[in-house]
């Protein structure tokens, strides 16, 4: 009985054994997990720009300089006018009205934009042209007659006096021209004064010439006694006709 429950006890041993090889032979092998996918490459960075201007403002016809940085971009253009510049830089710029210029700066990351501003001031209004001179008031307050003695065409000291301050005044205004009327008194014949009253104003003319005024400013004419200043008949009043007189022509 022994040796047969020793030889059913390693049969059965054997059994167990080959089950056990048999099963481990036949059992499905682990996969390893594959490998985990790499992270995503990182956005590319939106670009950035700045522009500034200085001075901003100035007058017109002066320059400005515009000056600009950026960051991850491939493309920058200046507008108005100025067009595609480095990543960074300045440039000079001339105005005559006032501008806004504007940046643009593209890149893998997108676009982005900067903008400065020009102020060109405004000229000043001329100023108020001067008053003009009143010349027919200046005409009475600075031109001075000649006075002449009784049938004489000579020019006295004080007819000289008096005609440098009238020489004066056309030499300061040589647009200004003239007509010396000669003049007589109520005594003689009318041909007579007609004569003389010619003598006076052209010895009035020649003298204002021969003080720098020129002669084609200046035309003469005799009413002899025909247009006296004063009626009376005595000497102070006859004084007064015997004159070469100054007459604005224009």
């Amino acid at each position: 009985m022994n040796l047969a429950s020793r030889s059913l006890y390693r049969a059965g041993l054997l059994v167990v054994v080959a089950a056990a090889v048999f099963t481990v032979g036949c059992g499905k092998k682990k996969v390893a997990p594959p490998p985990p996918p790499p992270p995503p490459a990182p956005a590319p960075a939106r670009p950035t720009v700045t522009l500034q201007a200085s001075p901003t403002s100035i007058n017109k016809g002066e320059s400005a300089t515009l000056s600009w940085n950026s960051t991850d971009a491939t493309q920058l253009t200046i507008a108005p006018e100025v067009g595609a510049v480095t990543a960074q830089g300045s440039t000079k710029v001339t105005l005559s009205d006032s501008t806004t210029y504007t940046i643009t700066a593209t890149g893998p990351g997108g676009s982005a934009s900067a903008s400065a501003s020009v102020t060109v001031n405004a000229p000043p209004p001329p100023p108020p042209p001067p008053p003009q001179p009143d010349f027919n008031k200046l005409f009475l307050e600075e031109v001075r007659d000649a006075y002449f003695d009784y049938d004489k065409a000579d020019i006295r000291p004080d007819a000289r006096a008096a005609l440098s301050k009238t020489a004066d005044f056309l030499k300061s205004y040589p647009s200004i021209t003239v007509t010396i009327e000669g003049h007589c008194d109520e005594r003689g014949s009318t041909e007579y004064n007609l004569g003389l009253g010619d003598r006076r104003a052209n010895a009035v003319k020649q003298y204002i010439v021969s003080l720098g005024v020129s002669a084609d400013r200046v035309s003469t004419v005799s009413f002899g006694k025909e247009k006296p200043f004063c009626t009376e008949h005595h000497e102070a009043c006859w004084q007064q006709n015997r004159r070469g007189h100054f007459v604005k022509a224009n």
